[in-house]
């Protein structure tokens, strides 16, 4: 808006609350559709009724406010400035249509601010307390937080600055413009403390913002808290990568005899999905049933994303067969599970059983396609799967596309075909693509392709530790100190440091998290003392650790001891140490699981007896009996 709102009339006349329409107009119950309406307008017109400011208010009513496919926007603004003299309520519903409109060509949240405007500037009637939320969710939605405080300045001057209603609204809209300061005083100045929602809208300010910590204290703080306020949190964590804070948060509600609702639950689910907590995802599956808690799209999709990243895509499949109506996220979901637990044959078939459902696959559809392939080392599928998105589908592929294809062609060890489809691709490359093909370069042994795609990733993110230490690690495999001397020291004088390898492990429902070379358990001794026995029993057995997978330049003891010490290996000794023989371990790990790791673990599983499932960053591996479900193919 380019001219500022001001107030004529200092003086406010009382607020309108008009009877119901129906009190005068009970035909106007019979308005179903948008052609009902047309033939009552044209009645009204007819009669004169339209003249009637009560009449022409639930016209106006009707076609701006119902749902879709009866709200007819363009249709409400032709009525309202055909109106007479319009009334407060007739202002209030275009204003709230306005300020819910879509942003795009035709309607623009905008709008509200600029009809806003002109009943400031009316003499014939005032805005009220039902005027402003709408107004203010306009200034929200368009982030005019300059128009904000003007509207700040006439709800002061209506006297409507103690009106709760008002207030809340007004908070609102300072902290959907990330304004948290000016939110915070006004927050602070009216000491509403009994006001739960304005708590909400502040805590949830700090969440959008990011300052987890503000938010948590303000939570922490709160002298009542709704269900509300729980979930705000716990999506608050989970969406922003807290995953360990969302699970606790989610504990702490249950301890306090709060019941989740479906919100809360398909917050919390890809928080626990994602930290492999299969134990507390039971009990929220059984939570559901129990609760008689509708399993609809979106929360079956999530029950579906938990199996299958759990590790047990069988239970996922349950899940997906027993689902009434099955959307494309649920296909999805099930198609991405077969991925990641390497089944693309069953992938493959589910996308055609898709299909013949005749549900239209989405482009996410195909990101769990190509994986699947790419899992498989199905090169010739996932080309036509590809060609069959671009040519048949007429999808514009994305750059996780092109991601999954150059990840496909790399494993495959098809490295050249894999750079030059990144360099002809008509989108620029990001960080994900360059450090498939660099790791797929690690994995074959290129260090010419590895060393230029090195390079662009650290061009592209000088301070991302994941080019320089795949590059290092491309020299220590072929025995270049030096060359490994000097990236590391390049890191250094950087202050770039390695992501260190990190390994979870769910028992009796509590995570166990655990680094390399990590004592700080303290159960570290009796850990230790488990190592050593796996350790010993691998040589029994003839098993020698893969010392190239050491990239250090020390003597080969020192590298086998230090084997002995990645971060899934101490899960697993934890878990043995931990639990009645025969039982599966579950252990989630932050990076890819390196070879030696990957060979030992396939004997550990069977000299205990044990069914170990291990996901990487990459995929799932399941070890039993001495074998790996991904069939050395990672």
């Amino acid at each position: 808006m380019n001219s500022t709102i001001s107030k004529p009339n200092p003086t406010p006349t009382p607020a309108c609350s008009p009877p119901h329409p129906s009190t005068f107009f009970p035909d106007l119950k019979q308005c179903k559709t948008m052609r009902d309406l047309n033939q009552f307008h044209a009645k009204f017109i007819k009669t004169a009724r339209i003249h009637n400011p009560i009449a022409a208010a639930e016209l106006l009513r009707f076609c701006a406010l119902s749902p879709p496919p009866h709200r007819n926007l363009r249709y409400a603004r032709l009525l309202f400035h055909h109106m007479d003299q319009p009334n407060c309520f007739s202002w209030n519903t275009i204003i709230r249509a306005l300020s819910e409109s879509n942003d795009n060509a035709d309607e623009d949240p905008i709008e509200a601010l600029i009809v806003f405007r002109q009943l400031v500037q009316c003499e014939f009637v005032e805005p009220n307390r039902f005027t402003f939320p709408s107004v203010l969710k306009a200034c929200a939605r368009t982030g005019r937080i300059r128009e904000g405080k003007q509207v700040h300045g006439l709800i002061i001057k209506y006297g409507l600055d103690f009106d709760e209603f008002v207030v809340s609204n007004l908070v609102r809209m300072y902290v959907m413009c990330c304004v948290m300061i000016d939110a915070y005083l006004l927050f602070k100045s009216r000491q509403l403390c009994s006001n739960v929602v304005l708590w909400n809208v502040m805590i949830g300010g700090y969440v959008r913002i990011g300052d987890f910590e503000a938010a948590r204290r303000l939570f922490d703080k709160m002298p009542q808290r709704s269900v509300v306020s729980w979930n705000s949190m716990i999506s608050g964590y989970a969406q922003n990568g807290f995953f360990k804070e969302a699970i606790e948060l989610f504990r702490d509600m249950q301890m306090e005899d709060v019941s989740p609702n479906y919100v809360t639950l398909v917050s919390v689910l890809p928080a626990i999905s994602r930290l492999g907590a299969l134990e507390l995802g039971k009990w929220v599956h059984l939570y559901v049933e129990k609760n008689k808690i509708e399993i609809d799209g979106v929360l079956g999709s999530a029950l579906i994303d938990l199996y299958s990243k759990c590790g047990n895509i069988e239970k996922a499949l349950q899940v997906f067969e027993s689902l009434p109506q099955r959307n494309v996220i649920a296909w999805n979901a099930i198609i991405s599970g077969l991925a990641m637990h390497g089944q693309a044959k069953d992938a493959l078939d589910h996308f055609w059983r898709m299909k013949q459902a005749r549900v239209t696959p989405s482009d996410v559809t195909y990101i769990a396609l190509l994986s699947a392939c790419s899992h498989g080392g199905l090169v010739h599928e996932g080309r036509l799967i590809f060609d069959h998105m671009v040519r048949v589908v007429g999808l514009e592929p994305r750059i996780e596309h092109y991601g999954c294809m150059v990840d496909l062609l790399g494993r495959a060890g098809l490295l050249g075909e894999a750079e030059k489809l990144i360099l002809e691709m008509p989108i620029e490359p990001d960080d994900v693509i360059l450090k498939a093909l660099l790791s797929a370069c690690k994995i074959h042994g290129n260090i010419e392709i590895g060393k230029r795609i090195a390079r662009l990733l650290m061009e592209m993110a000088p301070h991302d530790s994941g080019a320089y230490v795949a590059l290092s690690n491309m020299y220590a495999s072929l025995g270049n100190w030096e060359a490994v001397t000097g990236v590391r020291l390049m890191m250094k004088e950087m202050d770039i440091r390695k992501d260190p390898g990190c390994s979870w492990i769910e028992l009796d429902g509590i995570i166990y998290e655990f680094l390399v070379e990590d004592d700080s358990h303290p159960k570290a001794k009796e850990i230790h003392l488990m190592l050593e026995e796996m350790s010993g029993q691998l040589r029994l057995l003839g098993y020698r650790p893969d010392t190239s997978q050491v990239l250090l330049n020390m003597e080969d003891e020192e590298k086998e001891s230090t084997l002995i010490y990645h971060s899934e290996k101490i899960a697993i000794a934890f878990g043995l140490i931990s639990t009645a023989p025969q039982t599966p371990l579950w252990v989630v790990k932050n990076l890819r699981i390196c070879d030696d790791c990957h060979s030992s673990i396939k004997l550990i599983s069977k000299i205990y007896n044990r069914k170990i499932t291990i996901r990487d960053r990459k995929r799932f591996h399941h070890f039993e009996n001495g074998s790996c479900s991904c069939m050395d193919y990672w």
